[in-house]
């Protein structure tokens, strides 16, 4: 059964840094309150298992923070999704052989692990960034939560800066894009969110971390750019504030699911044969 009315929860939390007993008691917390509130999906900004901390530019430290994905801290975020009967999206530094990846694993309602994708676009400008092994696809899957199926996929903060990215998505038939962030949300980037959802006629869902740690500016937003009489309506469903907080926010389905049968944007009118540069590797790196 698909779901016709999605309760998504934007953890906007400040991170525990290194302190993963302590991300596991504050994240539990807020995703107890998330489905008290009667959450169907929950969302944790980036790297919620080093708090997007690198403390004192020790890199061999960052490193060793990094974990497999069957670690008993992600487990138990499988086993609050059952026991909760919540999805939950929990973010961490996942050890791999290639180096260590930024991850998002996705548990539906029944503690099952629906996705996980590894962040494709690191900010090789930057340290610790520069360490991140990159992933290798943007997968989409059904999640079943406790409203009913959703078509999901995700993009990590600096990803929605690459509209091939969302756009993939898209073609793989996502609904729903989740987007753990952790950097400025200012009007720019928030402009940027909408952009992705309208011109792919998804829905974009994004978890930033409170102040003073990042700005806060949770957002979603759908791509329903025209109400029923063609008039211009605001795709912002919500934006948090800049404090902590567990955001609840219902996105309609079924209205961007009709959206998406009558309008002509995302995977509708492409002409994929005249994209051949948006694939090949420049030569010039500055170009």
């Amino acid at each position: 059964m698909s779901a016709t009315e999605l309760r998504i929860a934007l953890l906007q939390l400040v991170g525990c840094g290194y302190g993963r007993d302590a991300s596991l008691a504050r994240g539990e917390a807020a995703l107890r309150a998330a489905a008290a509130a009667g959450a169907d999906l929950a969302l944790f900004p980036e790297l919620w298992s080093t708090g997007y901390a690198f403390t004192d530019g020790d890199l061999a430290t960052w490193r060793a923070q990094a974990i497999a994905r069957d670690d008993s801290w992600v487990r138990s975020f499988s086993r609050l999704s059952a026991d909760l009967e919540m999805a939950i999206g929990v973010t961490f530094l996942e050890r791999s052989p290639s180096g260590p990846h930024n991850t998002v694993t996705l548990f539906d309602a029944g503690g099952r692990e629906a996705l996980s994708y590894a962040k494709v676009h690191t900010c090789s400008f930057d340290l610790p960034e520069q360490a991140l092994a990159p992933g290798a696809g943007f997968p989409v899957a059904r999640l079943e939560t406790r409203a009913g199926s959703v078509a999901v996929g995700a993009m990590i903060c600096f990803d929605r800066e690459f509209p091939e990215a969302a756009r993939l998505l898209a073609l793989g038939g996502a609904e729903l894009i989740l987007v753990p962030n952790a950097c400025e949300l200012e009007a720019n980037r928030l402009g940027q969110v909408r952009t992705r959802a309208f011109e792919n006629m998804a829905a974009v869902a994004v978890a930033n971390y409170a102040a003073p740690q990042e700005n806060g500016h949770s957002t979603v937003v759908d791509p329903i750019a025209f109400d029923a009489e063609g008039r211009s309506r605001d795709t912002r469903v919500f934006e948090a504030g800049e404090a902590e907080d567990v955001c609840v926010v219902r996105l309609d389905l079924d209205a961007l699911r009709e959206w998406r049968r009558r309008e002509v944007w995302g995977r509708q009118c492409r002409r994929p044969e005249t994209y051949g540069a948006l694939v090949e590797r420049l030569e010039d790196a500055g170009a």
